[in-house]
């Protein structure tokens, strides 16, 4: 099988736990575009965030940010878009005030945030250290709804954060009774992710694979988390980081390295090693 595109999450895949890109992922990105594969990025991030790393692949690819949420080169260049419209997104945040969590709202340029206090350390790092805030500026305020009230807002994410298990199983089976337009994805570490209907990694790959021609079975997919499970499940070979949790290597086909021990690249260097350039294989089948 020759597979026409790889698919790369970001967070615990490409990059390390300090949160560096490795010389030898770089390499591994670049061996395999000269064999005509297309590289792309799947992730939660905004697409700011992800264009950088991008950069530093010396990619000029589609991503697939905001969970699938917005797919394409640039703000300026997008393939699809979804958001959560701003009533409904007004609505949920009314919702989420009544508990104690740290609410994201994640715009495409920057995003908003509320300054409630949850006790659990993990969280409130986690909310204050992703995204870069020189590409993606973040402002934090006391009442999200009254900032909505004067400015409404459409997102296509908002992240949540809870310290409490029992609230945060509670609060999602009230988001699901109460705006069956959205979709929830549920994070370790106390966070949840809510997304417009429909959106998910692999609706977004769905979507790239049918403008470029490339079918889900033609497509590698390395990731680690939850959110990566279907997406390594549909495609022709789906590939679980060493770091990843049971579940997600339980529906890989391969088990790569973790994250720290050069993961990507020796999945890359296996498994594209002995594939033909696509440009190759082409005329190869044209003269026979």
């Amino acid at each position: 099988m020759s597979y026409k595109l790889l698919a790369l999450n970001i967070d615990g895949t490409i990059l390390k736990n300090n949160g560096r890109l490795q010389k030898e992922t770089k390499e591994a990105v670049e061996f395999v575009k000269k064999k005509g594969v297309y590289v792309t990025l799947m992730t939660g991030r905004n697409l700011l965030s992800a264009r950088k790393i991008a950069k530093a692949l010396k990619l000029d690819s589609m991503i697939i940010a905001f969970q699938g949420a917005m797919i394409g080169k640039s703000l300026d260049e997008k393939l699809y878009e979804a958001v959560i419209p701003e009533e409904r997104t007004f609505n949920i945040v009314q919702v989420l005030e009544n508990y104690s969590c740290n609410v994201r709202l994640m715009h495409e340029r920057y995003s908003l945030g509320n300054r409630k206090k949850v006790q659990k350390q993990l969280v409130v790092r986690t909310v204050l250290s992703s995204g870069d805030p020189f590409f993606y500026p973040t402002q934090f305020v006391d009442s999200l709804s009254d900032i909505l009230r004067d400015e409404p807002l459409a997102v296509p994410k908002i992240d949540v954060y809870f310290a409490n298990e029992e609230e945060k199983k509670e609060v999602m089976t009230l988001l699901h009774q109460a705006f069956p337009t959205i979709d929830i994805i549920e994070q370790p570490n106390g966070k949840i992710e809510i997304v417009p209907s429909g959106v998910s990694k692999l609706a977004g790959l769905k979507r790239l694979g049918h403008v470029l021609g490339i079918s889900l079975k033609e497509m590698v997919v390395i990731g680690d988390g939850i959110d990566d499970i279907q997406a390594i499940e549909a495609a022709g070979l789906g590939v679980a980081m060493g770091n990843a949790p049971a579940q997600v290597k339980k529906a890989a086909d391969w088990v790569t390295r973790s994250n720290e021990q050069l993961g990507v690249a020796y999945m890359v260097k296996e498994h594209f090693r002995k594939q033909q350039r696509l440009e190759f294989l082409r005329k190869l089948r044209t003269k026979q």
